[in-house]
């Protein structure tokens, strides 16, 4: 399977870039074709010009500025975003490649009067989400999950029709300790490799 990896996280001696290598590294042991884009390594800029935004509904003109990007999810089959819940959502970082890259007549066609929004992604299969949040599980069920929600119900809208989804999350991740940190990372190995399995 082809298997894009999004990760979003500014330190590379975090955790959540913990999670990220375990993720890449479950996903070549089952023998998926995997690509990584690391948004704060790359340097992705999340804000959408005013050019940009003039040209979001012009065929052709609103992919050049993010074409790298949109290549990388036009090639896979499974999406698994690896990132920290912040203020129960998604990181703004995440959040602008969401918006800059997931463009009009690429992603989904527009809908009109006499129809609804044409869903374009249908090669993608699977989508996953491996997170940390530092909120308990009650918590967050109350305050509803928005970055969850984008992603299962935003995103996931535009893909296949039977696409699979998966959540991991490590709750009270501020008050973690290191067995709850490697229970974790042990989870996520197996059930990345299940999630993906062919």
């Amino acid at each position: 399977m082809r298997v894009l990896v999004v990760f979003s996280h500014p330190c590379k001696e975090s955790y959540n870039a913990a999670v990220c290598r375990k993720v890449v590294a479950t996903l070549e042991e089952q023998g998926h074709d995997v690509r990584l884009t690391d948004l704060y390594a790359r340097g992705f800029d999340p804000v959408m010009s005013a050019e940009e935004r003039r040209g979001y509904h012009t065929p052709g003109a609103n992919t050049l500025p993010i074409a790298d990007d949109l290549a990388d999810i036009m090639w896979c089959e499974a999406i698994v975003f690896v990132y920290p819940t912040w203020w129960f959502g998604l990181p703004a970082m995440l959040k602008g490649w969401l918006e800059r890259v997931w463009v009009p007549h690429e992603t989904f066609g527009m809908p009109t009067e006499t129809r609804g929004m044409e869903p374009k992604m249908q090669h993608i299969t699977h989508i996953g989400i491996v997170t940390t949040c530092g909120a308990s599980w009650l918590v967050s069920k109350l305050v509803g999950e928005p970055g969850r929600k984008t992603v299962f119900r935003g995103i996931r809208l535009l893909c296949g029709a039977r696409c699979r989804t998966m959540y991991l999350a490590h709750y009270k991740m501020d008050t973690s300790t290191q067995e709850s940190r490697e229970k974790y990372l042990a989870k996520v190995g197996r059930k990345i490799a299940a999630f993906t399995a062919r």
